[in-house]
């Protein structure tokens, strides 16, 4: 357990708190590309409590603004999209994607006052189908050349759902390997040629055990936690016999992303970004080492639990996240269907809107959480001290900084780590991308 001084720390993101000062050092995920593909090219966007808008010009480049009018301060998210910026309806200002007061229409003619105004405006790029904006001070770091950001856009896709509750609740659950033999646990294994689009239903690499049957039947993992380069390597074993070890190598990439498999073929990576204290957003990005992937059936099956325009999910804790105790007899170990992104949503909202540390009593599986949170209070003073923290790249850095390596299969070696190593590579050797080797 923490003290709750400690626990404020790391869940308080608003202006000038310590975290959310680390936080705005980064880019941040605030929409998919795919949002702006109706009729409607802006929207209000929230993040790490604050209030902006986001929209897309006639030439197709993204602003974000802050939210508020700098006239009366009325909200700009209701705005129109008129001759090349946004244009607030209250009283005709117009501003375009830099933040630049174009028109005061209300204003006598020859007036210079759009002159003297400017709204601020906040940097942002598009990767991978995720608008990704910059909030804090100076210049932007670098992107890294992850795996999701080096894969062209056929082999990409991107998704979100909302989770009310704390970031940092949410974010650990990648930390924990261990959860997934119980809360994701399945009684029956389902046919892997139907496990498209699915996490934990397809068989791992070198085997045609299913995954399902992996996590059921070896339910103590020796989890081994490093520290790397991006942030933390978590390397999971499950001996399934004397000859064979069942191996799973996942990442977290500091401040708030995890690199997890999803399959032999695909990965996801994902982030999850404080809307408010209360809130957060999680953004995936899928990435495949084979084919192109399936965006449709994959939007499909988001969006079924997940569904637009604001991507709440329809299980929530006002209809107990569906829970039904004759699944939970007979079908899964939780009772509430068979998308994990529900049991992991469950798993972070029913401890509350931010988890009370102070009661938590943390064992040898949670090894990762402990090493994540010591990195966390490290960047914090590294922060505080006016210097550059972790994983806040320059363009000489970011090539370098590729990968990470997310692997999933079953050793016969007796050497795990070379496995995983060799495995990896031949993957990217053979990707039609030419993914390369985590440096």
């Amino acid at each position: 357990m923490i003290s709750q001084k400690q626990n404020d720390l790391y869940t308080r993101v608003g202006p000038g708190t310590p975290c959310g000062t680390l936080l705005r050092r980064y880019w941040q995920p605030v929409a998919l590309v795919d949002e702006f593909a109706g009729k409607r090219q802006v929207k209000a966007v929230r993040l790490l409590g604050e209030n902006f808008v986001l929209f897309r010009d006639a030439a197709g480049r993204y602003g974000m603004l802050d939210r508020d009018c700098p006239h009366r301060n009325a909200d700009l998210s209701f705005g129109r999209l008129e001759h090349g910026g946004l244009r607030c309806p209250f009283h005709g200002w117009l501003f375009d994607a830099d933040g630049n007061c174009l028109e005061t229409p209300a204003e006598p003619v020859g007036s210079t006052l759009c002159k003297k105004v400017r709204q601020k405006a906040y940097p942002t790029e598009v990767r991978s189908g995720v608008v990704f904006a910059y909030i804090g001070p100076g210049t932007p770091p670098a992107f890294p050349e992850l795996d999701c950001f080096a894969a062209p856009d056929s082999h990409t896709f991107a998704f979100k759902g909302l989770w009310e509750c704390n970031w940092l609740q949410s974010l650990e659950v990648g930390m924990d390997p261990a959860h997934a033999s119980f809360l994701h646990r399945f009684f029956e294994d389902e046919d892997p040629e139907a496990s498209y689009g699915k996490q934990f239903r397809s068989t791992t690499f070198d085997t045609d055990l299913p995954i399902t049957r992996v996590l059921r039947e070896y339910d103590r993992p020796e989890i081994g936690v490093t520290p790397v380069d991006h942030g933390l390597r978590l390397t999971t074993l499950r001996r399934i016999d004397e000859a064979q070890t069942h191996v799973r190598v996942t990442n977290i990439v500091f401040p708030q992303a995890f690199v997890i498999p999803m399959s032999p073929e695909v990965t996801i990576s994902q982030w999850h970004v404080p809307v408010d204290d209360h809130n957060n957003f999680w953004f995936t990005i899928f990435t495949s080492f084979t084919g192109p992937i399936d965006k449709a059936t994959m939007r499909e099956q988001r969006l079924a639990t997940y569904p637009e325009p604001d991507y709440r999910p329809i299980r929530n804790r006002s209809n107990s996240w569906g829970y039904d105790p004759d699944e939970q007899k007979a079908a899964t170990f939780l009772g509430m269907g068979f998308d994990i992104n529900i049991h992991d949503q469950w798993a972070c909202e029913s401890q509350g809107p931010i988890q009370d540390r102070t009661r938590e009593h943390l064992g040898t599986s949670d090894k990762g959480i402990i090493a994540y949170r010591r990195m966390l209070s490290r960047e914090l003073e590294r922060v505080e001290k006016g210097e550059r923290p972790l994983m806040c790249l320059t363009p000489e850095e970011a090539p370098a900084m590729r990968g990470p390596v997310s692997y999933d299969g079953v050793d016969r070696s007796g050497d795990v780590e070379r496995y995983w190593r060799e495995g990896d590579a031949k993957r990217r050797a053979d990707a039609p991308w030419g993914g390369k080797v985590e440096a």
